[in-house]
């Protein structure tokens, strides 16, 4: 972390984007955006973030139509510099950038362009180059391994994770679980880690599959007390992740706190847990491995979390216009040529 560094976030029904810097937390800018968006990713080589918008009001199950739009933002000058029209495709959300290639994956929901898929763009001109078929009618968050070579969409509504080629732009196999939210993988690559099943599943064990990106078998289950569904890894391997507290009400479960559970680097042992706002949907975390930020979408915060205590250093509130609010998280490291996470 060093001076001039921004974390940027999403508020879906600002709708808005906010910049602070992400070492004394203080508010720095707030850009409009189209309604409604969802995910950030950041472009070291380019400097601009890119944000999916994905529905034109509402979320994923309860909105008013589906978007088609990928808004690109210059980080630095905190304006809309390009607005990509994904149409025929609709449904954009997850994204994941593959930046040795200049390629970036947008996950979308089947619509007239076909079944729920991958659409891929080209980072210096913007265009839509590929498109790959994940066979799942939502597929929502969308990574790839470091090398580029394999991408993994989690799938709400599907039994399964998508486990795709990105070199020869195909399906590889679906690797059974029982609905699935946030997904992540290891620095090295060899893991992918992936909460199940649906939040919002009755009677069903939750947990956190981890798959082998090699054989893309599940090779180790990590039971949760409780419904989970953010999940990220940071740079040093720890596995974070975004709890809900359920007491059997599901009119409680967008109220109560929320949780971040920490899991060690390959040995996936707890170690420990932080308070956090209302219903955790996205996590992100500095380049150096030392601070997680978590937004929940019910309570519209972003609680900072340094890892190496497990406690809370700031709690950031993010302006709404109603339900929902805080979602997409990107971390800004300043000056050109330095690397994102």
């Amino acid at each position: 972390m060093q001076t001039g560094d921004v974390l940027a976030v999403v508020s879906q029904s600002g709708p808005t984007v906010s910049f602070y810097d992400a070492i004394t937390h203080q508010p720095l800018e707030t850009l409009e955006l189209p309604s409604e968006p969802h995910e950030l990713c950041f472009d070291p080589e380019h400097r601009v973030l890119y944000c999916t918008i994905a529905y034109r009001s509402g979320y994923y199950g309860a909105n008013t139509g589906q978007a088609h739009e990928v808004v690109v933002i210059d980080a630095d000058e905190r304006e809309i510099i390009e607005v990509i029209d994904l149409s025929p495709e609709h449904g954009p959300h997850g994204l994941a950038l593959d930046a040795e290639n200049r390629r970036l994956y947008v996950s979308v929901e089947a619509g007239p362009a076909g079944p729920g898929g991958v659409v891929v763009l080209d980072t210096e001109t913007r265009k839509q180059i590929g498109r790959i078929d994940t066979e799942a009618p939502g597929p929502h968050w969308f990574v790839i391994t470091p090398d580029g070579r394999r991408g993994y969409a989690s799938n709400k509504e599907a039994p399964f994770v998508s486990a795709v080629d990105l070199e020869a732009g195909r399906l590889l196999r679906k690797v059974p679980v029982a609905g699935s939210e946030g997904i992540a993988v290891t620095p090295d690559g060899k893991h992918v880690c992936v909460a199940t099943p649906k939040a919002g599943t009755p009677d069903a064990p939750t947990a956190i599959e981890v798959i082998d990106t090699e054989t893309n078998d599940i090779v180790r289950t990590i039971r949760t007390e409780e419904p989970v569904l953010a999940v990220h890894i940071t740079s040093t391997g720890t596995l974070l992740v975004g709890g809900l507290r359920f007491d059997g009400d599901p009119a409680l479960i967008r109220k109560q706190a929320g949780q971040l559970l920490s899991y060690a680097a390959g040995t996936y042992e707890p170690l420990g847990g932080v308070d956090v706002g209302s219903f955790p949907l996205t996590i992100a975390s500095s380049p150096d491995g030392t601070r997680a930020y978590v937004s929940a979408v019910a309570s519209s915060t972003v609680s900072v979390v340094d890892l190496e205590t497990q406690s809370t250093l700031a709690t950031l509130p993010i302006e709404r216009r109603g339900e929902p609010g805080a979602h997409g998280l990107a971390y800004i490291p300043a000056g050109r040529g330095c690397l994102g996470s």
